[in-house]
């Protein structure tokens, strides 16, 4: 017999397990009963598409046996079984994507952590929530030598040799003093009708039968009233997405959800597609009512599940679905593809093609559906995955317009965040009423947004938005750190052109024209001096009409050969070492600060203000100064000559 170590994780896992406080208990039954189907689909495929598994007998159950006498559950499969290193790898390390972002939100609190399970999903180790001991016995199809895998949930497994006369996995759990419910027949039938009716296998049980008395015919009893033991069927074990959806529950589609998905949580929505003509297929799709924890993980666990004609494929393939859609939860059935169907053939296999296609636009569908008729449960979408689905809009150029549709924005002008389609009536409506839009950027419509890693109210503030509020125009403001990657990418909706605030350019009459420069050249002077006291830092000093109420402002030259340089690094991944482009540095020529400035003979001041200006403004644009020191002491000759 060898013993061996849990991993450290796994530990983890084990100790949350059975000293949780968890109330869900009765989920380990959920969770072993699928790992039993999936050992079931394995075999199943490789029987039919694999030559060395053609001589395999396939004979697809599940069995759970009660032993009140003995105190022990057991759980037994027809699959492909395991052998000695599956069982390290699959009962002694734990490989599922997101174990990390787990263990890292254990608060080492009991109540709080144990919510967590529902989430995260905790496969064959949720036994030891009820067990004590657990012994695996298994033999792995095509192999004749079986494997008995044993522990106590106490840090440490052991695996022997043992004999097994067919392939499959049978686990016996020894249960806890406290755990006798699940001694009970009607207690496991009702667990397995809840989590597991819908499983594509049989799952057996013997259960008490009741026989009445025989009677002669005089009424009386030749044998008495008895009760039988018969090993009856307790799942429908019918493939829930192939029933139709008029003969299905609410409660039917949660229970399903929560056996494919492994969460005692309800999912938000589901949708059920079944699609006939050139190409047959049926997708059953849930939307998790909170976000799994490995979502934005680049190991994330995808949540569709391809089936060929009820034959179980693959879980594991990201291309079934964009990975915007990653949230997803759920089934692809197709009878158009071959059982032997490989990764790259689905990729590039025409009928997958036009099936995720097609899946793609009924997800949207029905989420725009949603955020026009449940505003609230859209919320609660948008909430937990609003960041994910805009991924959409940088690499899904088909559906950019309808994703833009499903996007809630923040705006300069409104408290709520709104959909686009609200935020360019109201554009429309302000158009109408003459309000600002005179002198107005060229006869394109167009839609403006700022971006910025900065906070909501910081960035509504920014300098950069002074012409857009003295113009009553509003603006999308655009405060996550994953809009400055996507929107400079989204450049139209409909008739309007999206414009960065940066960009935009305002239509001036010849007077105002010659008033600006007019105040440029009495300004030569300051501007001289700055450009002096600033060196290679700024590109250049220059006066703006742009600035209502901040001193000053930084902009970068866009045409700038260094810029489009750092651009096209950055797009080819390798811009993390170009320094950023020397910024234009702009003045507020009505500000009483830069007037006082204009006026005064002190170089020294100029110098220091110049500088304390110039990192004013960066900070305004989020970025870092390079010298905290050298912006402290100037900062301080100036308040001690103001005083």
């Amino acid at each position: 017999m060898a013993k061996h170590q849990f991993q450290t994780e796994a530990n983890q896992i084990l100790n949350l397990m059975i000293h949780s406080l968890y109330s869900n208990k009765e989920i380990f039954i959920r969770e072993l009963v699928s790992n039993a189907s999936d050992a079931l689909d394995k075999l199943n495929l490789l029987v039919l598409t694999d030559e060395k598994y053609k001589d395999v007998s396939f004979v697809p159950r599940i069995d759970i046996t009660i032993n009140k006498e003995a105190k022990t559950l057991t759980i037994k499969d027809s699959g492909i079984g395991m052998n000695e290193e599956d069982l390290m790898s699959n009962l002694g390390t734990i490989a599922k994507s997101g174990t990390k972002a787990f263990l890292e939100n254990l608060t080492g609190d009991q109540k709080k952590d144990s919510n967590l399970i529902g989430q995260f999903g905790v496969g064959f180790y949720a036994c030891f929530m009820v067990a004590d001991k657990v012994e695996v016995t298994t033999k792995k199809a095509g192999e004749e030598q079986a494997f008995l895998w044993t522990s106590s949930g106490d840090g440490e497994f052991a695996i022997e040799n043992t004999t097994q006369e067919s392939h499959g996995t049978t686990i016996v759990m020894h249960l806890k003093e406290e755990e006798s419910e699940f001694l009970e027949t009607y207690r496991i039938e009702s667990v397995v009708k809840k989590y597991s009716n819908h499983i594509p296998f049989a799952i057996f049980m013997d259960k008490d039968k009741f026989v009445p008395a025989e009677k002669d015919d005089d009424g009386k009893e030749i044998e008495p009233s008895r009760t039988d033991i018969e090993n009856k069927q307790i799942n429908r074990a019918n493939a829930l997405w192939t029933i139709s959806k008029s003969e299905i529950t609410d409660e039917e589609y949660k229970d399903f959800y929560s056996s494919i998905a492994h969460s005692s949580e309800e999912p938000l929505a589901w949708m059920h597609h079944k699609a006939e003509g050139a190409i047959e297929y049926t997708t059953l799709f849930y939307i998790p009512s909170r976000a799994p924890m490995d979502l934005f993980r680049v190991d994330y666990q995808t949540g569709i599940k391809l089936y060929i004609n009820r034959v179980f494929i693959t879980d594991d393939e990201k291309e079934l679905m964009p990975t915007y859609l990653r949230f997803l939860r759920g089934v692809i059935d197709s009878k158009d593809l071959p059982l032997n169907v490989s990764r790259e053939i689905l990729q590039s296999n025409a009928v997958m093609h036009k099936i995720k296609k097609s899946s793609v636009k009924k997800v949207l569908s029905e989420l725009a559906k949603m955020a026009k008729n449940d505003t609230e449960k859209y919320n609660a979408f948008y909430k937990e995955f609003g960041n994910v689905l805009k991924e959409g809009l940088y690499n899904d150029y088909d559906n950019r317009e309808k994703i833009l549709e499903l996007m809630k924005f923040h705006t300069l002008n409104s408290q709520e965040s709104v959909m686009i389609e609200d935020f360019v009536k109201n554009l429309d409506a302000e158009k109408m009423n003459g309000e600002a839009r005179e002198g107005d950027l060229g006869q394109k419509k167009e839609i403006y947004y700022i971006t910025g890693k900065l906070s909501l109210d910081m960035l509504k503030n920014s300098p950069a938005l002074e012409r857009f509020k003295a113009k009553n125009i509003d603006v999308l403001v655009l405060n996550e750190e994953v809009d400055t990657i996507i929107f400079p990418m989204v450049t139209e909706y409909k008739e309007y052109k999206l414009v960065s605030v940066h960009d935009a350019k305002f239509e001036e009459t010849q007077e105002e024209k010659q008033a600006q420069e007019e105040v440029a050249k009495s300004y030569e002077g300051l501007i001289k001096e700055f450009e002096n006291a600033l060196g290679e830092d700024v590109k250049s000093v220059i006066t703006t009409s742009d600035l209502t109420e901040s001193a000053v402002a930084i902009k970068i030259d866009k045409e700038d050969p260094s810029y489009m340089m750092a651009q096209m690094m950055k797009q080819m991944g390798q811009g993390g070492n170009m320094p950023e482009p020397a910024p234009i540095l702009m003045l507020n020529p009505n500000h009483e600060l830069i007037k006082k400035l204009k006026e005064s003979s002190d170089v020294n001041l100029i110098n220091d203000a110049a500088h304390v200006l110039l990192d004013q403004a960066k900070l305004f644009n989020a970025q870092e100064l390079t010298d905290t020191k050298d912006f402290i002491q100037r900062l301080n000759r100036i308040l001690a000559k103001a005083l």
